[in-house]
């Protein structure tokens, strides 16, 4: 992430808070950085030099003119005018930050041998979020290579407990 990705998701979080559409204008990012991502070709498009600037921003504007709030609208083209359309994810991903510490939330990224239940992923985010002092959010993934346990990676930590780096732990005693 560059620090101009910071500057710029920072400066449309203040115009966010400014209006209490904190939550709205998150949402709005994701889902232009959504389509964005399963679209590669309208990204490279957008940051063609050859393709004049009014027609890119317009394209912004055909495509989400009527679904997302003005400001961010005007944000994306903006970034679209100065040629940083690819720095998309980059301020969505700070936007998400800077939201998250506002409203004391961090996200938890959970790796499992086998898929979790819900009542084991609500009793893991209750856990989590004691442990953090915060409100945690889960986003879960299935890694069969783990052969069983889980890893937990929260607010730049990461919690071991599966069973691939149990064995290891036991493998390096007897190996020593």
């Amino acid at each position: 992430m560059t620090e101009l990705s910071k500057d710029y998701a920072e400066a449309l979080f203040a115009l966010a808070a400014e209006i209490k559409q904190e939550k709205a204008y998150l949402d709005a990012l994701e889902s232009v950085n959504d389509l964005f991502a399963d679209n590669p070709e309208y990204t490279e498009l957008l940051a063609a030099p050859s393709v004049p600037q009014s027609e890119r921003t317009g394209l912004i504007e055909q495509a989400f003119g009527d679904s997302l709030p003005e400001q961010v609208l005007s944000f994306v083209q903006l970034l679209c005018a100065h040629g940083r359309i690819r720095s998309l994810p980059a301020c969505t991903e700070e936007y998400r930050r800077l939201y998250q510490a506002a409203v004391a939330m961090s996200t938890a990224y959970v790796t499992s041998a086998v898929p979790l239940t819900d009542d084991e992923k609500e009793r893991l985010a209750e856990k989590l979020s004691a442990l953090s002092r915060c409100r945690v959010e889960l986003v879960c993934a299935v890694d069969e290579s783990l052969l069983g346990g889980i890893t937990v990676r929260l607010d730049g930590k990461v919690m071991d407990g599966s069973l691939r780096r149990r064995l290891q732990v036991v493998k390096d005693v007897i190996e020593q």
